[in-house]
Protein backbone atom coordinates (compact mmCIF):
# COMPACT_ATOMS: atom_id res chain seq x y z
CA UNK A 1 0.00 0.00 0.00
CA UNK A 2 0.94 3.45 -1.03
CA UNK A 3 0.38 6.23 0.84
CA UNK A 4 -0.37 9.93 0.31
CA UNK A 5 0.62 12.33 3.50
CA UNK A 6 -0.24 15.93 4.16
CA UNK A 7 2.73 18.13 2.72
CA UNK A 8 2.31 21.08 5.13
CA UNK A 9 0.40 21.90 8.48
CA UNK A 10 -3.10 22.82 7.45
CA UNK A 11 -7.10 22.16 7.30
CA UNK A 12 -8.53 19.77 4.60
CA UNK A 13 -10.62 22.21 2.29
CA UNK A 14 -11.56 19.77 -0.65
CA UNK A 15 -11.31 15.97 -0.99
CA UNK A 16 -10.98 15.14 -4.70
CA UNK A 17 -11.26 11.61 -4.94
CA UNK A 18 -13.07 8.82 -3.24
CA UNK A 19 -12.46 5.03 -2.52
CA UNK A 20 -12.32 3.03 -5.40
CA UNK A 21 -11.60 5.62 -7.72
CA UNK A 22 -8.23 4.99 -10.07
CA UNK A 23 -5.78 8.18 -9.93
CA UNK A 24 -3.11 8.84 -11.86
CA UNK A 25 0.96 10.15 -10.85
CA UNK A 26 0.53 13.46 -10.09
CA UNK A 27 -3.00 13.66 -9.94
CA UNK A 28 -4.22 16.37 -7.38
CA UNK A 29 -6.00 14.23 -4.63
CA UNK A 30 -6.45 16.57 -1.83
CA UNK A 31 -6.80 20.80 -1.08
CA UNK A 32 -5.20 21.69 2.02
CA UNK A 33 -5.73 25.40 3.44
CA UNK A 34 -2.78 26.92 5.11
CA UNK A 35 -2.52 30.39 5.99
CA UNK A 36 -5.21 31.44 3.72
CA UNK A 37 -3.85 30.01 1.05
CA UNK A 38 -4.87 26.45 -0.77
CA UNK A 39 -2.32 24.09 -1.42
CA UNK A 40 -3.15 20.84 -3.85
CA UNK A 41 -1.61 17.31 -3.08
CA UNK A 42 -0.85 15.39 -5.56
CA UNK A 43 -0.62 11.20 -5.45
CA UNK A 44 3.15 10.72 -6.01
CA UNK A 45 2.01 6.86 -8.32
CA UNK A 46 -0.37 5.90 -10.40
CA UNK A 47 -3.21 2.90 -8.30
CA UNK A 48 -6.55 2.89 -6.55
CA UNK A 49 -7.95 4.38 -3.53
CA UNK A 50 -8.12 2.44 -0.67
CA UNK A 51 -9.10 4.31 2.29
CA UNK A 52 -9.37 8.15 3.09
CA UNK A 53 -8.60 9.01 6.34
CA UNK A 54 -9.47 12.12 6.44
CA UNK A 55 -12.92 14.55 6.16
CA UNK A 56 -13.24 18.15 4.67
CA UNK A 57 -12.18 20.60 7.71
CA UNK A 58 -10.19 17.73 9.88
CA UNK A 59 -6.65 19.75 10.71
CA UNK A 60 -3.74 17.79 9.61
CA UNK A 61 -0.11 17.79 10.56
CA UNK A 62 2.83 17.54 7.84
CA UNK A 63 3.56 13.86 7.41
CA UNK A 64 -0.10 12.79 7.98
CA UNK A 65 -1.39 10.03 6.31
CA UNK A 66 -4.54 11.06 3.80
CA UNK A 67 -5.04 8.83 1.69
CA UNK A 68 -3.94 4.90 1.10
CA UNK A 69 -3.80 3.82 -2.55
CA UNK A 70 -2.94 0.10 -4.24
CA UNK A 71 -0.08 0.84 -6.53
CA UNK A 72 -1.32 0.06 -10.24
CA UNK A 73 0.61 -2.61 -12.47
Amino acid sequence: MAKVEATIVGIVSKILVSIGEEIQKGQEVIVLESMKMLIPVESAIAGKVTAVHVKESDFVNEGEVLIELEELV
